[in-house]
């Protein structure tokens, strides 16, 4: 049993890769199409949601959306828990038009993938250099701000490779960043993915991840000094929504064989108005394809 297993987490594991550079590879195409056309920004959202529908049909996890609207409300600053190589796919389904993300400068000369993040706009970060990196995010900034468009940051600052519902300290730059542009904070909690991806205990299943996107958080009246408690908040509510989302689903498995917290995602599904749910793949020709088009 335990040879199957991992078998078939080395087979996905490898066709996951085999996606991303597929994926890259139209990325790179997608940015100069795209560039050529005066339509850059859209690079990175194309590329993104390419992905999620081929990861998503070929290797059977679904995300279920909640409250995805807000995504809409820019300029922003876009904030999620950092969990592991899944957080890929979380992009891919999420990614607004216009957003870009952050990220360190060694990833730039990685063949497609790096090639494809340097021509659709990506802000790369030199760690060494703490002078050219508040210069690229103050561009980063100004950008998003003139053009009402997203920036997206893992605040934790590294994965998290959690097995329940907790997240690391936060790093303060996405808030100081939020306070200095007065742009909103929108907080995304995304459930527990290590039912699904865990390469401690070799396991790449099948199954649902649920993102829930929290309303826009004004930095309007923000002060400087005050960006630690106020960084430190947002997580402390982060971190309940994530106890109440709880552990992402394995398909054709009951939430109490093998989740250490419930997975209370019944509430979201609901009559209430005052959210939204919404569940994609490709096989299911969902609401995605006409809310992106």
């Amino acid at each position: 049993m335990g040879f199957f297993k991992s078998l078939k987490f080395y087979t996905k594991t490898v066709l996951a890769a085999t996606i991303l550079g597929g994926c890259a590879l139209y990325g790179v195409l997608a940015s100069i199409a795209l560039t050529l056309v005066g339509k850059r920004h859209l690079a990175q959202w194309t590329t993104a949601r390419v992905f999620y529908y081929t990861f998503s049909s070929l290797l059977g996890i679904r995300i279920k959306l909640i409250n995805g609207e807000r995504l809409d409300k820019l300029p922003a600053i876009l904030i999620s828990n950092h969990q592991s190589a899944l957080d890929i796919l979380i992009l891919g389904r999420i990614f607004p038009k216009g957003c870009v993300v952050t990220s360190k400068k060694s990833l730039k000369y990685v063949p497609f993938l790096g090639w494809f993040m340097a021509l659709s706009g990506t802000f790369f970060l030199d760690r060494s250099n703490r002078e050219k990196s508040v210069k690229t995010l103050n561009k980063a900034l100004a950008n998003l701000k003139e053009k009402k468009r997203g920036l997206f940051i893992f605040p934790e600052g590294t994965r998290s490779y959690c097995k329940t519902p907790e997240m690391l300290p936060f790093k303060k730059g996405a808030f100081h960043l939020a306070q200095q542009a007065e742009i909103p904070v929108i907080p995304l909690i995304v459930s527990v993915t290590s039912p699904l991806l865990d390469a401690s205990t070799k396991s790449f299943e099948c199954g649902e991840i649920t993102i829930k996107v929290l309303e826009p958080i004004s930095t309007k009246d923000l002060k400087k000094e005050d960006v630690g408690a106020f960084s430190a908040k947002i997580r402390e509510t982060m971190l309940e929504e994530l106890k109440t989302i709880g552990l992402s689903t394995i398909d054709g498995q009951t939430p109490e064989s093998y989740e250490t917290f419930p997975n209370e995602t019944d509430e979201f599904t609901t009559d209430d108005p005052e959210v939204t749910v919404e569940r994609t793949s490709l096989l299911s020709k969902s609401s995605e394809t006409q809310r992106s088009s």
